[in-house]
């Protein structure tokens, strides 16, 4: 999981970057791609629209307020980093009685729990103390927690432990001491209030990122689908891996080699296993999971990643996953998989 940082609203408002074309009578006919950005969620959320229309500076402004103002709701509502947000209000919650909440943290929690359900807990939500025991949490700078903290911190990781009623718009915690961290797919969802709102003014091609996860709705400038890259894990400068086209899809990647720390020649992830209460060890880098939805594929890609690349696959490919596996040999080189759903996509590998 990757986690969030405090991100003031009057530093995030998106930026109109791209310059309309005058047309005259104030009106302007938008340029082929209409970009916006800001700082969120311990990285940025960009978003490109082509093919916009006649639009004018006021409704550009417009545009780039209410796309800031979609994923900041979902920053402020489910950030562990700040004290004041919904998510750590549920979080604080120690009472037997359910708890209202809104319902996108409803939404959430929902979309979190399929996962847990279908992954046997390989996502879970309720991770997040263990997550702060290991420094990746608003505190820490990475630490090596004793492992009797780790086997009591355990006795408060259930995903079922969250009890969601949507249509009560209620969460009961069976485990009053349960702590939630939705780092693991509310960045996906962020991506799918920015796409909600875009959808919502008649914008139709468009491709959006939050912190590294992506959703994409018809063509770009050129008319073709969104094309996306996704990255080698190793550190140092990017290098894409492989292309994938995306048109009316998400995609999230989860990997150990962009946040971690090293303590007496080894290296701890933030990708931390359930089961284990202790940062995954295992030779896959990166796992990229397609979906409709950005939450989900979020979710999904965390649950994999923890899964590894024979247990991973194997789940992947029984529930009809377009995942794409990267692994590293012992010869330092790495390897692909793929599943059936993912090469429908029709990707392709960059030579290097």
């Amino acid at each position: 999981m990757v986690d969030f940082n405090r991100r003031r609203a009057a530093q995030a408002i998106g930026a109109l970057v791209a310059a309309p074309i005058v047309t005259g009578c104030g009106e302007r006919a938008a340029p082929a791609l209409l970009a916006f950005s800001g700082p969120t969620m311990a990285g940025r959320y960009s978003v490109k629209v082509a093919r916009a229309g006649k639009m004018s500076d006021a409704a550009a402004r417009a545009l780039g307020r209410g796309l800031f103002q979609a994923v900041d709701a979902v920053d402020r509502g489910m950030s562990t980093y700040r004290p004041e947000s919904e998510l750590m209000r549920l979080n604080a919650h120690r009472a037997e009685a359910p708890l209202a909440v809104s319902p996108a943290l409803a939404e959430v929690l929902g979309k979190a729990h399929a996962v847990s359900r279908a992954s046997d807990g390989a996502f879970d939500v309720t991770i997040g103390a263990i997550v702060n025991a290991w420094g990746f949490g608003p505190r820490g700078r990475g630490r090596l927690p004793r492992p009797d903290e780790i086997a009591a911190l355990r006795e408060r990781v259930s995903w079922a432990a969250l009890m969601v009623d949507p249509r009560a718009g209620t969460v009961t915690k069976t485990r009053p001491e349960a702590f939630a961290d939705l780092s693991g797919v509310a960045q996906g969802y962020g991506a799918d209030r920015i796409a909600a709102e875009l959808e919502a003014r008649g914008l139709g091609d468009y491709l959006v990122e939050v912190s590294g996860e992506v959703r994409a709705r018809g063509v770009n400038a050129e008319g073709a689908p969104w094309r996306i890259g996704i990255e080698r894990p190793e550190g140092g400068a990017r290098t894409v891996q492989f292309v994938v086209p995306l048109s009316n899809r998400s995609l999230a990647t989860s990997g150990d080699y962009r946040n971690f720390f090293e303590q007496d020649g080894r290296r701890y992830s933030h990708e931390i296993d359930p089961a284990t209460g202790a940062p995954v060890a295992h030779r896959l880098g990166s796992v990229s999971v397609v979906h409709s939805d950005c939450a989900t594929a979020d979710a999904w890609a965390t649950a994999l990643f923890v899964l590894g690349p024979q247990r991973g696959v194997r789940l992947a490919e029984a529930q009809d996953l377009a995942a794409y596996f990267i692994v590293r040999g012992p010869d330092g080189h790495f390897a692909e998989i793929q599943t059936g759903a993912f090469a429908a996509l029709g990707g392709r590998a960059v030579q290097v």
